[in-house]
C-alpha cells in the first residue's frame, strides 16, 4: 500500500480514532475468549477424563464447565456489540465522507464541472463512499483482531508442543505466498473493473437526462446497444475477479484440512518422534482451524480492501484538489452595489492562449441597460461568466463600482448579479422552494416575486398554488412556464444587476410583452445586460455592444448603430426586420 494511500486513511479515521480504539481492545478481548474455551476443553480431556476423575484440587468439571458457558456468553454479547458499534462507526465515517465531498463538489469552479462528467461524480458520491462501508464492517476492527489471534495462537502450540507446532505451521508460508500471488493477480482487474462501472453509470447517466432527445431521433435502440456494450465490459471485468475469489476459499479450505490431516498423520505414527495426549491433539486441531479462519477472512477481506482503496484513492483526488475550489470567505463584502461595470483590456481563453475574448474594453454606468449582440461564439456568455466570475481572465481587469472584481468576496459579488438562462433549472419542490432557494421569503415576498414576472395566471392555474410540487427538472410545465419561474426566482431576490441571456426565448409574444414591463419597472435603478437574438427585444437598451471573433467591432444605442448602413448592426437589424415583413 502506497504511503498516499495510508495517510489518507489515517486521514479518514483519525477523527474516529476513540472508537476504534476501544471497539478493538473488545476485539481483542473477545479473541482471548476464543483461545481459553479450546484450552479448557484440552485441561478437562487430559488431567480429568483420561484419568477418570471429576474433581482435582479443589476445581471440578462442573466449574470449569460453568466458565466456558460464563466465557461463551461474554463474547456473544461483546461480539454483538463489536459487530453494532462497527457498523454505525462504519456508518459515521460515510455520513461525513458524504457531506464533506458533496460540499466539495458544490464549491468546486465551473471549471471542474466543465472537465467532469456528472455521471462520474454520481459515482464518487455513492458507489464509492458506499464501498468504504464494507472497509469498516468487514475489515478494520476484524484486522486487529484477527492478527492478534493468529500470534496467541501460534505462541500458545509453540509453548505446549514445539516440534508439532513447527511441523503443523510450515503450511503457512504457502498460504501467504498463495495468498500474495492471487491478490497481487486481482489489483489491476479491480482497478480495471472500476473503470468499467464508473463509465457505465456515466453512461446512464447521460441517457436519462437525455431521454427526450433520444425518443425525438428515435435513438431507443441505439443506445440499447451501447448499455449493452458498456454493461458487457463491467461483466467481462468482474469475470476474472470473481474466478479468483471461488479460488481462494477453495485452497485456503485444501490447506485447513491438510493441517488437521498433518496433525492426526504425526500423532499416530509417532512422525519424527512426536507424540501427544488426546487434549492436545484435540486443542491443535481445533487451533489450527482457528488460525485458518482469520487467514480466510483477511485472505476473502482482501477484495473488500482493494475495492475500498481504490474507492478511498478516487474520492480523496477529488477531496484533495484544493485548487478547484473557490474561495467564498475572502475578499471585500459589497455594502451597497451601484452597479458600475467596467472591463478594462481584458484577455480570456478557456483552454493555453485560444483567446475567446481579445482586448475587450467597454463600460457601463449604474442603472444602465446594454446588450451583447453578435454570431454564435462571439464571446457574449463568455463576458457574462466573467461578470460572475465563474472563470478568471488572463490578462486585464473586470471592475465593479471600481474594485477589481478579483478583490470582492464571492458570496457578495454573486448575491448582487441575477441571471436568467435560455433553459432554467427547477428542482423537484414546490414553486415557493424554487423561488425562494432556501432564503426564507414570506409569501407576500414569493406572490409579489410571480405577479412582477407576470405568472400569476400560470401558478394559480395550479392545484397547490405556490406549494404545487415540481417534477424532475420541472418536466411538468412547458419552457415558458419554467422561463416565468425563473424570471420570478431573480425578482425574489432582488439583485442589483441583471443578466439575461436569450431568457425570453421560450416565451410567447404577449407574455414577452408583460415580463418586458416588469423588467423595465424592476431595472429602473439596476444595470441589466441582455444577450438576445430577438432584436425588437433590446431597441430601447441604452447601449449596444456587437462582437466578433471576440473582439468590439461596434457600440452606441439603436439609432446611432442604424446610422452605420455598412456596419455590422445594421445589416443584421435590416436582415431580421426583413424577414419580419416577409
Amino acid at each position: 500500500m502506497k504511503n498516499q494511500t495510508i495517510r489518507r486513511i489515517v486521514k479518514m479515521l483519525s477523527p474516529h480514532k476513540k472508537a476504534i480504539i476501544i471497539i478493538s481492545i473488545l476485539a481483542i478481548i473477545i479473541s482471548i475468549g476464543e483461545v481459553i474455551n479450546p484450552y479448557l476443553m484440552k485441561i478437562v480431556i487430559d488431567d480429568y477424563l483420561k484419568y477418570g476423575i471429576y474433581e482435582k484440587a479443589s476445581i471440578t468439571i462442573g466449574k470449569i464447565g460453568i466458565l466456558y458457558i460464563v466465557i461463551t456468553f461474554v463474547n456473544n454479547i461483546l461480539n454483538y456489540i463489536v459487530t453494532t458499534a462497527t457498523s454505525i462507526l462504519g456508518q459515521n465515517v460515510v455520513y461525513t465522507l458524504r457531506n464533506k465531498l458533496f460540499k466539495h463538489i458544490q464549491y468546486a469552479n465551473i471549471t471542474f464541472h466543465d472537465k467532469t462528467p456528472a455521471g462520474k461524480l454520481f459515482v464518487r458520491i455513492t458507489n464509492d463512499v458506499e464501498d468504504i462501508t464494507s472497509l469498516f464492517k468487514d475489515v478494520v476492527t476484524n484486522l486487529v483482531k484477527d492478527i492478534i489471534m493468529i500470534v496467541v495462537l501460534i505462541t500458545i502450540m509453540i509453548t505446549i508442543k514445539l516440534q508439532l507446532a513447527l511441523f503443523v505451521l510450515s503450511i503457512v508460508p504457502f498460504i501467504i505466498l498463495t495468498s500474495y500471488l492471487l491478490t497481487k493477480a486481482s489489483k489491476s482487474l479491480r482497478e480495471y473493473s472500476k473503470k468499467a462501472r464508473t463509465e457505465l453509470n456515466t453512461f446512464l447517466a447521460e441517457s436519462i437526462y437525455g431521454i427526450k432527445l433520444i425518443k425525438i431521433f428515435n435513438r431507443q435502440y441505439e443506445k440499447q446497444k451501447e448499455c449493452q456494450k458498456y454493461t458487457k465490459k463491467v461483466y467481462k471485468s468482474r469475470l476474472p475477479i470473481a474466478k479468483i475469489e471461488g479460488l481462494l476459499p477453495g485452497i485456503m479450505l485444501i490447506l485447513q484440512n491438510l493441517g488437521v490431516a498433518l496433525i492426526v498423520c504425526c500423532i499416530a505414527n509417532r512422525w519424527f518422534g512426536i507424540s501427544a495426549d488426546v487434549g492436545v491433539v484435540y486443542l491443535f486441531t481445533t487451533y489450527i482451524k482457528d488460525i485458518f479462519d482469520p487467514i480466510n477472512r483477511i485472505v476473502e477481506n482482501y477484495e473488500t480492501v482493494q475495492e475500498s482503496i481504490v474507492s478511498i484513492n478516487k474520492i480523496y483526488d477529488i477531496l484533495e484538489n484544493k485548487e478547484c475550489l473557490e474561495n467564498f470567505e475572502e475578499g471585500k463584502i459589497l455594502d451597497e452595489v451601484k452597479g458600475k461595470i467596467e472591463f478594462k483590456n481584458v484577455w480570456f481563453a478557456y483552454k493555453n492562449e485560444d483567446w475567446i475574448l481579445k482586448d475587450v474594453s467597454f463600460e457601463i454606468n449604474p442603472g444602465e441597460s446594454i446588450a451583447l449582440v453578435g454570431k454564435t461564439g462571439s464571446g457574449k456568455t463568455t463576458i457574462t461568466n466573467l461578470i460572475n466570475r465563474f472563470y478568471d481572465i488572463q490578462k486585464g481587469e473586470i471592475l465593479l463600482d471600481g474594485v477589481n472584481i478579483k478583490n470582492i468576496n464571492l458570496r457578495s459579488l454573486r448575491k448582487n448579479i441575477g441571471i436568467i438562462l435560455q433553459d432554467p433549472f427547477i428542482f423537484a419542490k414546490s414553486i415557493k422552494e424554487n423561488i425562494e432557494l432556501d432564503e426564507k421569503l414570506s409569501n407576500e415576498e414569493v406572490e409579489e416575486a410571480i405577479s412582477l414576472s407576470s405568472a400569476n395566471e400560470f401558478v394559480n392555474s395550479l392545484s397547490n398554488g405556490i406549494e404545487e410540487i415540481s417534477k424532475e427538472r420541472g418536466s411538468s410545465y412547458s419552457a415558458g412556464q419554467k422561463q416565468l419561474l425563473a424570471f420570478a426566482r431573480i425578482f425574489a431576490h432582488k439583485p442589483k444587476i441583471f443578466i439575461l441571456d436569450e431568457a425570453t426565448a421560450n416565451i410567447d409574444t404577449y407574455t414577452e410583452k408583460l415580463i418586458q414591463n416588469s423588467i423595465d419597472k424592476i431595472s429602473e435603478d439596476k444595470t441589466s445586460i441582455f444577450i438576445a437574438h430577438r432584436l425588437s427585444t433590446i431597441i430601447n437598451v441604452d447601449k449596444i455592444i456587437v462582437l466578433d471573433n471576440g473582439q468590439i467591432i461596434e457600440q452606441g444605442n439603436h439609432n446611432q448603430l442604424l446610422k452605420n448602413e455598412d456596419g455590422y448592426y445594421a445589416k443584421l437589424y435590416n436582415a431580421y426586420y426583413t424577414n419580419l415583413v416577409t
